[in-house]
């Protein structure tokens, strides 16, 4: 029976461009899938594993990247799941109390609905289904970054803080159908049967909810900056 997968992190950037220093050049990325889409470009790096990263760049004079980086910066805008049925989660959703945005299943191949960051814990939720099949890669070319890359990295996924565990527990396993697991310090821990990547929920009532960090794994040190990168907006740490 076919699974909700989660499929990526993306970040939102000024310039793609400025990308492959870090995502290749430190984390061993391997250039995957991207190019233009009305007012952004995208741009997708795999790692070890399967986990993906994926880098939004605005096009044009405004739009709604123009907006988030002007209102926060660069950092984490969203994270993508694949779902066999745009509808069946959105009725979910809907039924759990969340309303659905910029709901778009006009194109078999790719269809789209959000969950707002207002009521999704501090993230836009992207929803994409393809039931007539994907569609077949673009020809892409990638920013261009180093000439040589270091082994790959694991992207172990995203750790974010949430006020209510109920409502951790309602978005990612209700609504998403997540495995749930609770850790020692009290966090939730939330994966996809399939999907390389894991979603960790550390509960605090009086946060400020959304994300904190994408964990990595290694088997060699890593350059990573303390705090938020300077190019990402994100900050990067080792998988506890």
């Amino acid at each position: 029976m076919p699974r909700i997968v989660f499929d990526h992190i993306a970040i939102a950037i000024p310039r793609a461009a400025d990308a492959p220093a870090f995502l290749v050049g430190e984390l061993g990325g391997e250039p995957f899938h991207g190019g233009p889409s009305g007012g952004y470009r995208f741009a997708q790096w795999r790692f070890a594993g399967g986990g993906c990263l994926e880098i939004l760049e605005p096009l044009g004079d405004a739009g709604f990247l123009h907006r988030f980086l002007a209102e926060r910066g660069p950092g984490v805008h969203h994270v993508t799941f694949k779902v066999p049925s745009l509808r069946d989660v959105c009725e979910r959703a809907e039924g759990h109390g969340y309303k659905i945005v910029g709901y778009d299943d006009s194109n078999p191949r790719w269809q789209e609905a959000f969950l707002h960051p207002k009521q999704a814990l501090g993230i836009v939720v992207q929803l994409t289904a393809s039931p007539s099949g994907s569609e077949p890669l673009r020809p892409w070319e990638a920013p261009s970054g180093p000439a040589s890359a270091p082994p790959a990295v694991t992207v172990v996924g995203l750790r974010m803080r949430a006020r209510s565990r109920e409502r951790a527990r309602v978005q990612w396993h209700s609504v998403l159908q997540g495995e749930g697991a609770e850790g020692v310090g009290g966090e939730l821990t939330f994966r996809w049967r399939g999907s390389p990547m894991r979603i960790v929920v550390e509960i605090d009532p009086a946060c400020e909810e959304g994300p904190i960090a994408i964990e990595l794994a290694s088997r060699k040190a890593l350059a990573l900056p303390a705090g938020p990168h300077p190019v990402f907006g994100a900050t990067f740490v080792g998988a506890a």
